[in-house]
């Protein structure tokens, strides 16, 4: 069995039996790895308050191959990201993202994808109040795009002809954009061209931060946004399963949308 040296974000803690606790981390090259810490409910535990869902560090893990568990030796804390625990929009916003990532990343490694969410959980703790809806929506949405469900932005979801440029349906059950021929026959979202250039900055950027001028959005277009996100979600990456992570984010009352 290996000592395993790796940089990890805490995805998921719960407690396990009476003294210990079972951990689910995202690192950069083994993918989501679930580990046991063992007597960190103890007081005395030399793992302490370390263990906290979306704070980050360096983790010592016994890995054995084909091992579902794995031991959790040491966690040096570098970040806390205390700022998303003062407030319910950061950290309902962090913890869907943290559920996709738990629940869909690829088995294999993808170094890149513990990178994007280390800089989304960042930018979440730092960014304005009223710019919170704006990158909410992008850090899910760029979230999405890594893991491999991106919408169809340029050619029909549907039968792959041209999209032109200016207001476009949007079909969540086909997956992206449909052109005029497609979208009489199905339920679509009709985004004007200002909703369709965020919608697409969102997902071309790929680090959810739309390039628009990190400008707000109003109550009616983010929630628009919202349910269009939600839904796309829970058909295409989902497929129907149950994501309370994402119930909560869908729910909150964002600054100026109340």
């Amino acid at each position: 069995m290996a000592v395993v040296s790796t940089p990890a974000i805490v995805l998921h803690a719960f407690r396990y039996g009476e003294s210990s606790k079972i951990v689910r981390l995202a690192t950069p090259g083994h993918g989501v790895v679930s580990a046991i810490a063992k007597g960190a409910q103890r007081n005395k535990s030399k793992f302490g308050a370390r263990l906290q869902p979306l704070s980050d560090g360096i983790a010592q893990i016994y890995i054995k191959p084909g091992r579902e568990l794995q031991t959790l030796a040491e966690f040096d804390l570098e970040h806390e990201r205390t700022a998303l625990s003062r407030n319910v929009v950061r950290y309902g916003s962090a913890m869907a993202l943290a559920e996709l990532v738990l629940r869909f990343s690829p088995a294999e490694p993808h170094p890149e994808n513990f990178a994007l969410l280390g800089m989304l959980l960042d930018r979440l703790a730092t960014v304005d109040a009223p710019l919170l809806p704006m990158v909410s929506l992008g850090a899910l949405w760029a979230v999405v795009g890594a893991l491999g469900f991106a919408p169809a932005l340029d050619h029909c979801a549907e039968d792959g002809r041209p999209i032109g440029s200016g207001a476009a349906d949007f079909s969540v059950a086909d997956g992206g954009f449909v052109c005029s021929r497609c979208a009489g026959s199905r339920e679509t979202a009709r985004l004007d061209a200002a909703d369709r250039d965020i919608l697409e900055s969102f997902v071309r950027q790929g680090n959810g931060i739309a390039d628009s001028g990190e400008r707000s959005l109003s109550p009616r277009h983010a929630a628009a946004h919202r349910r269009l996100l939600s839904r796309f979600i829970r058909l295409h990456v989902a497929e129907g399963r149950d994501l309370k992570a994402l119930d909560f984010w869908q729910k909150l009352a964002w600054p100026g949308t109340s």
